[in-house]
């Protein structure tokens, strides 16, 4: 009697699970004992300018040969011994803004599609701590709640040095490819990494990558309550479909500012090889004027998004004459839901999340720079320890260009509100998302 696939997939999954539960528990009591090494100095006293102290991160056994560059928007691998890069750090060359454009463009209000407030570059620019004579940039209130205090003015106990939570995520959690979306996560989920960042178990890989630094320190300067009021708070925002996945041959030519791709010309002139180039649809919406609201291109390598369903839905099993062959992972649907939007309360939803976050994760997971608290990130590094470069690029591909449409294709980055998707076919079973390919 033949069994049907879907059963098949079902008890593979179930096979794995079950022996990889033992592994977990030991990489899991290694984790919990780091914990407790690190939590007495995390908890320490906060120092003058606790924002600028440099993160101490063992990167030794690091195997940067593997390391998607473009999810960090850098070309080369970091240097040996680099150190950690600390964002604004006293003493640094001072980062003028504003320079440039006259005093009068800085100061003439602008506006983006949708909002009905206005902003100058000169205000937008100025998106320090407003203790420090800033403010953060919210074109939109309107899609949210009241922003608690640590969102719109840092960590109380840091006074001016302090930062926003808004000045990177922005006021409504959207975040950009540099950095999180913490908006529509579950709640538990964003409380357990600001605790995990507060005790030094999350870092990047790249030690270039300064605001990864910088979150640290502000979770460090957080209170309990100060996290659990933004973590209820970016929870409750709904999330917005914010990324275009389009499979391509060609990509415009960009040059990297602030670790984002900001394309030069509309010209697809450029061999994408193995890489994907997430650009601002809108450099002016999205880039200067830090719209909630923009959206982003990402440019995929032709056939990636099939090959990336393949290792997500199914991880890489297959069936040849009769006989079930293991793949080189697990299902994502296994702990994300049949949908990858995730499961309250620690597990995230991955579904339509920018690429280059997606695979910075997964690289740092692989590499033991992002350990958890719980058992959730052991076990999630032995499910990308196998991975390739050229997986991971599959991987984030496909899972970008999620929530799937009615249609079966990707539902377009509108920027519309997100809080449920009804008719969205079943990943295991529906239509491969067919995009353009140029």
């Amino acid at each position: 009697m033949k069994q049907r696939p879907s059963v098949i997939i079902v008890g593979i999954v179930c096979l794995v699970l079950g022996a990889a539960i033992q592994r977990v528990y030991d990489t899991w009591s290694t984790a919990a004992r780091q914990t407790a090494k690190v939590a007495p100095a995390a908890m320490a006293a906060l120092s003058a300018d606790p924002v600028w102290t440099v993160a101490k991160v063992d990167r030794s056994r690091i195997n940067y040969s593997g390391q998607p560059l473009w999810a960090w928007g850098v070309t080369e691998p970091p240097e040996s011994g680099e150190p950690q890069a600390v964002q604004g750090a006293p003493g640094a060359p001072a980062n003028n803004a504003n320079a440039g454009p006259s005093e009068e463009d800085l100061n003439r209000k602008r506006t983006v599609p949708g909002s009905k407030l206005q902003f100058s570059l000169k205000e937008i620019r100025t998106v320090t701590n407003p203790n420090a004579g800033g403010q953060i940039v919210d074109w939109f209130p309107e899609d949210h709640g009241p922003i608690p205090d640590v969102v719109r003015y840092g960590p109380k106990a840091m006074g001016k040095n302090g930062r926003p939570c808004a000045t990177c995520h922005l006021a409504d959690g959207a975040g950009r490819p540099e950095n999180a979306s913490p908006a529509g996560l579950p709640e538990g989920y964003i409380l357990r990494q600001l605790q995990d960042f507060k005790n030094d178990l999350r870092h990047s890989a790249d030690p270039r990558k300064g605001n990864s630094n910088t979150m640290v320190m502000l979770a460090k300067g957080m209170s309990d309550d100060e996290m659990k009021e933004s973590a209820r708070y970016f929870a409750a925002v709904a999330w917005r479909l914010h990324v275009k996945v389009v499979e391509t041959r060609l990509v415009p030519k960009t040059k990297i500012q602030g670790e984002l791709f900001i394309p030069q010309s509309n010209k697809l002139t450029e061999p994408i090889g193995n890489r994907i180039i997430e650009t601002p649809t809108n450099t002016e919406e999205n880039n200067t004027l830090r719209s909630a609201h923009g959206t982003w291109t990402a440019y995929v390598p032709v056939g990636s998004i099939n090959k990336g369903k393949d290792l997500v839905v199914r991880g890489g099993m297959k069936i040849v004459n009769g006989q079930i062959v293991q793949g080189k992972t697990t299902a994502c649907a296994t702990c994300h839901g049949t949908d990858y939007m995730g499961i309250a309360p620690d597990l995230p939803p991955l579904a339509g999340r920018s690429p280059s976050y997606l695979a910075r994760e997964i690289f740092d997971i692989q590499q033991g720079i992002r350990n958890g608290s719980n058992s959730n990130t052991a076990l999630m590094r032995m499910v990308v320890e196998k991975l390739t470069p050229e997986d991971i690029i599959n991987i984030s591909a496909y899972l970008s260009s999620l929530p799937l449409s009615p249609s079966g294709k990707p539902a377009p980055a509108t920027g519309e509100p997100i809080t449920s998707q009804p008719n969205q076919a079943k990943p295991a079973g529906g239509p491969v998302a067919s995009l353009e390919k140029r």
